[in-house]
């Protein structure tokens, strides 16, 4: 271990523990020596300063909220003596920022699946999906039947997708709905999918049919149970006709810039600003600057840091859009009565995160430092590659299935407190700190708290983004292997 703290931007006026602190240790910080005055585990943070009451808090340069009384040099600051500075809707301006990023095209490849639309899978799954809850416990049969029969050879997965909706849904959440499935049923590490109906839903399998649009009849075949009088032989029939097909198969040379990765944290703590957050930012830049995708989302999770990826966007447009994006999840919050401030779990601040600037100015490093090339509304799909922006909640399954549908082909999720799920395409686990990683090795895939220990950054992004390449080939993540695997639909009117 090379510190037990950390100062992350010249301009803080608070550091943070890597190891726990004791009271009356002394650590010595820019030239100083600093008395801690309190127990202080790791990840939380203390001051580096006198701080007066009313006086703004900062880390990572920028202010993540107020001090609610007098603090004094090495006091621990957390969310009892620290307040958000957010408010509601607010007015922006335009100010371009563009970083220089410097990094070269690595010509390099995986082995994925050419689709016979051009586009490109990392799995090749037989995938069945309901257009309504009401053939939740068909749909299961059906994937368990052909799992049982085939043994799963010569796919990668065979799955059901059980959700709530597809009924007793108006407006908005309708929609939701249906563009989540269209999704999920043109994703492309689907080899084959079957779409199981009732007859009598709101979403109608006829009229979803066509909202679907151009599809593969081979690989996407429809069942509406209410019209067969043997729902499961039926379903069976048909997914058989789809395995015959998907089953051969094969991986061949992809270009990496056609790799699409979905980007979100959840469980975090006070190392995620630090380890994997920025892991994965570098990542981001990596691949964007192979001409490939990354996508961040968690919109409420960018207040308190939304200027900095408002000013990174490439036109005035994007800018404009990026400002609705923000706002309207705002007035979101505040139409049900409920503040804009007030993220952060128990589990994130037990972690050391104190308000949602804390969390928020730690998120966004997911997204590195490359500029914004698109924002895109819930429930829509890709339209250019390079850094993209996805209108979502924070909630980690309703964030990483809007990821996924929006056609990235994996998750990267960094976590500081743990998490065992995934949802429809592979969900990597990235830990912020050495201990979560050896505590729950079943959950977590790579560990990035190394970086604050003895490994270089550099070296650590290497080893990183070899192992994406490895996963995106073909190598399951945990999830995958503990056959965590599911979908959630943002909800936000009545049910019928």
């Amino acid at each position: 271990m090379k510190t037990k703290t950390i100062k992350i931007n010249p301009a803080d006026n608070v550091a943070v523990a890597i190891l726990p602190l004791a009271q009356g240790e002394n650590v010595a910080i820019d030239g100083q020596d600093i008395t801690i005055n309190e127990d202080i585990p790791a990840g939380h943070k203390f001051a580096l300063r006198d701080l007066a009451a009313g006086e703004d808090v900062i880390k990572y340069g920028f202010p993540i909220g107020h001090t609610l009384c007098d603090r004094k040099q090495g006091d621990w600051i957390n969310e009892q003596n620290i307040k958000t500075n957010l408010s509601g809707v607010l007015r922006y301006t335009y100010n371009p920022m563009c970083a220089d990023i410097d990094i070269p095209d690595r010509q390099l490849t995986f082995k994925g699946y050419r689709r016979k639309n051009g586009d490109v899978g990392i799995r090749n799954e037989i995938w069945v999906i309901p257009t309504v809850g009401c053939v939740n416990g068909t749909v299961k049969d059906l994937a368990e039947a052909l799992s049982k029969e085939t043994g799963g050879k010569g796919v990668d997965a065979i799955v059901a997708f059980p959700h709530n909706y597809g009924c007793s849904q108006l407006g908005t959440d309708h929609e939701n709905t249906k563009k989540i499935l269209r999704d999920m049923v043109l994703h492309p590490n689907a080899g084959g999918v079957l779409v199981v109906g009732l007859g009598c839903e709101n979403n109608q399998p006829d009229i979803f049919q066509e909202f679907i649009g151009d599809y593969d009849e081979d690989r996407v075949k429809f069942l509406v149970t209410q019209k067969t009088s043997d729902e499961h032989e039926e379903g069976m029939k048909l997914l058989r006709k789809i395995y015959k097909l998907a089953s051969q198969d094969t991986r061949v040379d992809i270009p990496l810039s056609e790799l699409r990765v979905g980007l979100k944290c959840g469980g975090s703590d006070g190392f995620s600003g630090i380890t994997a957050n920025p892991l994965l930012g570098m990542f981001s830049d990596f691949l964007v600057a192979q001409g490939g995708t990354t996508v961040l989302t968690e919109v409420p999770e960018m207040f308190g840091a939304e200027t900095i990826l408002m000013n990174r966007c490439r036109t005035e447009s994007l800018f404009q859009d990026t400002v609705k994006l923000i706002n309207d999840f705002k007035e979101y919050f505040l139409s049900h009565g409920e503040p804009v401030g007030e993220n952060p779990s128990p589990g994130n601040k037990a972690g050391g995160i104190s308000t949602l600037e804390d969390k928020a100015l730690g998120c966004t490093q997911k997204c590195g430092k490359s500029q914004v090339e698109g924002v895109l509304p819930y429930g829509e799909r890709l339209q250019v590659k390079g850094l993209n922006l996805l209108s979502a909640p924070g909630n980690d399954l309703v964030a990483s299935t809007a990821l996924a549908s929006a056609g990235c082909h994996l998750i990267l999720f960094t976590t500081g407190r743990g998490t065992p799920f995934g949802t429809f395409v592979p969900t990597m686990k990235i830990s912020t700190n050495t201990t979560l990683f050896k505590n729950k090795p079943h959950w977590i895939d790579f560990n990035a708290g190394v970086i604050v220990e003895d490994e270089p950054t550099d070296e650590v992004l290497n080893r990183f983004i070899s192992y994406i390449i490895q996963v995106v080939s073909g190598e399951y993540v945990n999830n995958e292997k503990n056959c965590y695997r599911e979908i959630a639909i943002f909800k936000n009117g009545v049910t019928l």
